[in-house]
């Protein structure tokens, strides 16, 4: 609350701690109660770091993020235990890990049409368009459009869309006339949302596309789309 984190990143921190301390059950025979600060050597976590990547089979980067989350722990923990701070201090020295970044490659204009196509009949064809079109228009993160407002976005004169994304960082993406097109037909073919401050996807199946589950459900439509 303190720090103003966002619940994302709370719940990312949770949920590296839970797969420490029960790793840490299993190593050292102590429940989580009595568990302290003194156990957490550097050996400790760079075992738990291995078992990630090879029994729960972990990339690097989950890697080094669950390695965050420990280091925030023991940062935090270390001020309130000074008996402590030298072996805290030890933990904290173990390194992220060392990856190389793979070159992103990108779609033609003419790929990307295809890509998008042309949307069906059904609802949720429509929404998935208008999804897909967004994302191509704006470049943004699947997780900042499916979060878009109704309020968000601008018809009128300057067209935009204005876009919550990580950090809470704030900013407005200029919208194309074929996009604004879309958007004033999702719109009369969903009234209510002028209403209400509803994200422009409601369900995915049973889901709502701004939960948990909605990221990976944009990325399964955009991958049929694609075939």
């Amino acid at each position: 609350m303190q720090r103003a984190t966002s619940p994302r990143t709370v719940a990312c921190y949770r949920d590296a701690l839970m797969l420490f301390l029960d790793f840490t059950g299993h190593q050292l025979g102590k429940t989580p109660s009595s568990l302290q600060l003194i156990d957490i050597k550097p050996e400790l976590i760079l075992a738990f770091l291995d078992h990630l990547e090879q029994k729960r089979h972990n990339g690097v980067r989950s890697r080094n993020l669950r390695l965050t989350a420990l280091r925030a722990f023991l940062k935090f923990a270390g001020r309130r235990d000074i008996a402590s701070l030298h072996v805290v201090e030890q933990a904290l020295g173990v390194p992220m890990k060392r990856f190389e970044r793979s070159m992103l490659d990108y779609l033609t204009r003419e790929e990307m049409v295809a890509v998008l196509g042309q949307p069906g009949e059904s609802w949720s064809s429509q929404r998935d368009h208008l999804l897909l079109a967004m994302l191509y228009n704006t470049g943004a993160r699947v997780s900042e459009v499916i979060g878009v407002r109704v309020v968000d976005v601008v018809l009128d004169g300057a067209a935009c869309v204005h876009l919550h994304g990580k950090g809470r960082k704030l900013r407005s993406v200029p919208l194309w006339a074929c996009t604004v097109v879309e958007i004033r037909a999702w719109l009369r073919l969903n009234p209510i949302l002028r209403v209400c401050e509803h994200s422009w996807g409601v369900h995915i199946g049973v889901g709502c596309v701004s939960s948990p589950g909605g990221e990976a459900a944009v990325q399964r439509n955009f991958r049929r789309n694609g075939r």
